[in-house]
């Protein structure tokens, strides 16, 4: 039985670790070929490519390598993304901490769209799936001021190309994950017990996500089973945006 993403061609950035391992994983099982991008070599995917996606030309570049190699392109699964120790409140965020997050998380994506879309356009349409955060749509409990900035104006970025590109065939959606059990966790409980319990109290379901529940949520978007889903706040946060109180 064919899997939902047949014959499908998907660039993941972000790709060595956390939510976009586990949805190249995911991408793979249901029959897409994978491009894994990560700034370093060693991404996993049928093929993979080590890529500042805060260069410009290194964008451009990576989406014509992939559309020479493969003919087309389907999926863009713009993930790459930071959270440094140094970006906290904003009365102790220095300018340098705020660019490189900005750099990272917000102007990567635009530099993916912009390259990435006209390949999807040349192929008669596909998905876009930009991460975000559901600190685009709530205050965060411990603050990372340029994090949550970033991630709102990829929220907000997403909204307005998921309007422009709608009648050509080209979806793009915000993902908003709640809080993910990725590879930091355990560094973050370690360093910072009352921090990391001050994220968890938050959600209803009283446990963080899973990096491949995520990724159900992207492989969801990235198939047609989401052909009339476009422009969305597509948030997989077991509820805390939902929350008024958690339940004890």
């Amino acid at each position: 039985m064919p899997g939902r993403l047949e014959g499908k061609v998907a660039v993941v950035t972000g790709a060595a670790g956390g939510i976009g391992a586990a949805t190249v994983e995911a991408f793979q099982r249901e029959g897409a070929t994978v491009v894994g991008v990560d700034l370093l070599d060693g991404a996993p995917g049928d093929f993979a490519m080590a890529v500042d996606v805060t260069e410009e030309f290194a964008v451009q570049q990576m989406y014509q390598t992939v559309r020479d190699q493969y003919g087309h392109i389907d999926v863009l699964f713009n993930n790459a993304g930071i959270s440094p120790d140094d970006d906290t409140s904003v009365l102790e965020t220095s300018y340098e901490a705020w660019q490189r997050v900005q750099d990272v998380n917000l102007k990567s994506v635009f530099f993916c769209c912009k390259h990435g879309i006209p390949h999807l356009l040349d192929s008669g349409g596909g998905s876009v799936i930009n991460t975000a955060s559901f600190v685009a749509v709530l205050g965060a409990a411990t603050s990372q001021i340029s994090y949550t900035a970033s991630k709102g104006g990829v929220l907000a970025l997403s909204r307005e190309l998921g309007v422009e590109f709608a009648r050509r065939g080209v979806r793009v959606n915000a993902l908003c994950p709640g809080p993910v059990d990725t590879p930091l966790l355990p560094e973050l409980f370690a360093k910072d017990p009352a921090r990391a319990a001050r994220r968890l109290v938050h959600v209803p379901m009283g446990r963080f996500g899973r990096a491949e529940e995520i990724a159900n949520g992207v492989v969801f978007l990235a198939s047609d089973e989401s052909s009339f889903v476009t422009a969305s706040t597509f948030l997989v946060d077991g509820g805390i945006s939902g929350a008024y109180v958690t339940p004890e």
